[in-house]
């Protein structure tokens, strides 16, 4: 027998014995169809096919990408309750002349909810509103079943979204779905913030394996050499008591595995990432601003001139407090100078949003969605002129992704004075991309937030990642410094610091910076680029 061969199957685990002996050479493996074909446990599929890729058994032949669309727990819940269409239609149908708010008490929906389905069942002429501001259906009965609609694109639209949530099990498969069914999907479906849809858009790629030519020259040495994976790996007290081990085959212990290295304990250089970026701050001037990690719907929005109830708010999609879940009170002046600003503009010089501020939704409790928050804040008390930073952690429902995580840290900062303006930003900007971050090519793009004009997201390339963005900055309306008690310009921005480190730390991954790998998380690239 050839010697390399010999040492090969010496070292293969039984669970790469079976793969080897199970499938032929030119069998296309998949991790998914090993587990289901060998009944692995999850996960030693792909353990195994990583290991017969690093022996040079398998190789990698392509990549398959898949888009699929997974139920929500909003899903799950129109599935078992109904849409908000279908219960608004089927509660009318019992109970006509309703008012909106009516209904969304009734049925216990958001107003919100209540407000966008009303507008898409009228638009479909299903529902009509009189002047009193009462809902009534308006199809004639003869094209009503239970309330429903029968036919037209109200009954195709009502069909589609039920049959979507009755085959959705665990995902629907883009390429499985109708024409039709593809364009309602999209107005139901988000791929980050899905919280507030019911599905959630998904990429899924698999790996396709395929064998080298070194795999039928093992499979014949397992075979004359007996080995057939079905080894047992360790001596159990049980197998002893009951004797069943003299019925076994057992592996052969290698003597010559070297030993688990000990090695000397470091700072986790994230860590130390964030100390040397408040170091760096603190040593320009700035002031260290913090605050809680649960705040106010007032705070984190609503003084920052974020509209209630608008899409400005779907890229904060954030988690709420059950318990309690409003805050007693928001200080004054600031309430009613901020809801002034809303309604009408107040004194700041704006028209404002023209809607009834809500100062029941404002006391609302979450965990903040952005560092701004604490910008915010800082504004009333903040000494003219001034610097002020923060490294914060975030949370928003986000999908997990090498540049996206659910909760992740920012660096948020503010710089008031008379001579502020966007030169003074654009500086900021690059301290950070470049000191920070150790970018070398760096592009300022226009951006939109509602508390800044104008708005700009600072973006760098990364060597694997390619370009992405650092994060968002501008100089703070004069909705949101006047009503405030400020009357300068003020810069601010809030990056992703996590981000930054992902440059600086030679790594391409987020997940990577909280990784159970210790030697992943011993790397630390050095200010000269390279490893230690």
């Amino acid at each position: 027998m050839d010697t390399d061969i010999r040492n090969t199957i010496k070292n293969l685990h039984p669970l790469e014995v079976r793969i080897i002996r199970h499938y032929r050479l030119n069998d296309e493996l998949t991790i998914e169809k090993v587990e289901r074909d060998l009944d692995f446990k999850p996960g030693n599929g792909n353990q195994a096919l990583s290991w017969l890729a690093g022996k040079g058994i398998v190789r990698e032949i392509r990549r398959e990408t898949d888009f699929f669309f997974e139920l929500t727990d909003l899903g799950r819940e129109w599935k078992d309750k109904g849409t908000p269409e279908e219960r608004i239609v089927e509660l009318i149908r019992i109970q006509a002349g309703l008012r909106l708010p009516e209904i969304a008490s009734t049925l216990k929906i958001d107003g919100k909810d209540v407000g966008s389905a009303f507008g898409a069942l009228s638009k479909l002429g299903v529902l009509t509103m009189d002047a009193d501001k009462r809902v009534h259906l308006s199809l004639p009965p003869d094209q009503q079943v239970n309330g429903r609609p029968a036919n037209g694109e109200a009954a195709e639209r009502f069909a589609l979204i039920r049959g979507m949530l009755n085959r959705a099990g665990s995902a629907l498969r883009y390429a499985d779905l109708s024409e039709a069914e593809r364009l309602v999907m999209a107005g139901i479906s988000k791929k980050r913030g899905a919280a507030g849809a019911a599905f959630k858009e998904v990429d899924r790629e698999t790996v396709v394996f395929g064998f080298t030519d070194r795999r039928d020259a093992i499979a014949r040495a397992l075979e004359a050499e007996g080995i057939t994976g079905d080894e047992a790996g360790i001596l159990t007290p049980e197998m002893l008591s009951s004797g069943n081990w003299k019925g076994k085959t057992f592996r052969p212990y290698n003597v010559k595995v070297p030993p688990t290295r000990v090695m000397s304990g470091r700072t986790n250089p994230y860590a130390k990432f964030l100390e040397d970026v408040k170091d760096k701050l603190a040593s320009l001037g700035f002031e260290e601003f913090d605050g809680p990690l649960v705040e106010t719907e007032f705070w984190n929005s609503d003084a920052l001139f974020m509209p209630q109830f608008h899409s400005a708010r779907d890229i904060h999609d954030v988690y709420r407090v059950a318990d309690p879940s409003r805050a007693k009170a928001i200080e004054e002046p600031w309430l009613d100078n901020v809801a002034a600003a809303h309604e009408n503009g107040g004194s700041t010089g704006s028209r404002g949003w023209n809607y009834a501020f809500d100062r029941d939704f404002t006391r609302r409790l979450i965990l903040r969605s952005q560092g701004t928050v604490l910008s915010a804040k800082q504004l009333p008390k903040a000494k003219i002129p001034g610097k002020y930073f923060g490294v914060v952690r975030c949370f928003r429902y986000d999908h997990v992704d090498a540049t996206h995580l659910p909760d992740f840290y920012q660096t948020e900062g503010i710089v008031l004075g008379e001579n502020v303006n966007l030169k003074t930003l654009l500086g900021m900007l690059e301290m950070f991309a470049v000191e920070v971050a150790g970018a070398r090519d760096i592009k300022y793009v226009p951006g939109y937030f509602p508390f800044t004009e104008p708005s700009v997201e600072v973006h760098i390339k990364h060597p694997v990642l390619g370009w992405y963005e650092l994060g968002g900055s501008g100089i703070f309306r004069p909705e949101v410094t006047a009503s405030l008690g400020v009357d300068v310009p003020v810069a601010a921005w809030g990056l992703g610091i996590d981000r930054m480190a992902l440059m600086a730390l030679g790594q391409s991954d987020l997940r990577e910076l909280f990784s159970y790998d210790i030697e992943n998380v011993r790397l630390r690239r050095t200010k000269e680029g390279g490893i230690v």
